[in-house]
């Protein structure tokens, strides 16, 4: 009987650790596959918040991602980051992002990512925050992103690979 207790804890323990890991997102637009958005947590008063994601072209014509939208903020913006002479530089990309066929862009901090412009709230660990990206072609996708602690470089999970999307 004790043997059978110890043995259903053990498997009670494992599905718990198994629907506590967050899996990556993953989302198909027409030939556009989205992967893994996510963002990190914001301390109080924040007023700004980073989001990140991957995006691959898996069809033959350039699209661009244009614009998006998050719940939990006024505006959204897509940011690029470049070093100049040593000199790390972040500017808002007005036109958009271009993806060419069989390309992958990556959002993801300390490069170009999406920036949360005026926060209506702080964004905590766990939480998850609806969103959408607007597509020059593909059109417009609901979204959600995974909100992971603050100073996090990459979501908790690994993402598969590309070619089994």
């Amino acid at each position: 009987m004790k043997d059978a207790l110890n043995r259903a804890s053990i498997v009670a323990a494992i599905l718990v650790l198994m629907t506590s890991v967050a899996l990556p997102a993953e989302y198909t637009l027409g030939l556009l596959a989205i992967r893994s958005p996510w963002t990190r947590a914001t301390p109080k008063g924040a007023t700004i918040g980073g989001g990140y994601v991957e995006i691959k072209n898996n069809g033959p014509e350039t699209d661009r991602l244009i614009s998006g939208a998050v719940a939990v903020a006024k505006r959204f913006q897509i940011h690029s980051t470049t070093t100049e002479g040593g000199v790390t530089k972040m500017r808002e990309v007005t036109a958009g992002i271009e993806i060419k066929p069989g390309e992958t862009i990556k959002f993801e901090p300390g490069s170009s990512h999406l920036m949360f412009v005026n926060l209506l709230q702080p964004l905590r660990d766990g939480d998850k925050v609806r969103g959408t990206l607007t597509f020059e072609h593909a059109g417009t996708i609901d979204i959600e992103y995974t909100v992971v602690g603050m100073g996090a470089k990459a979501p908790c999970a690994e993402p598969r690979s590309w070619d089994s999307m």
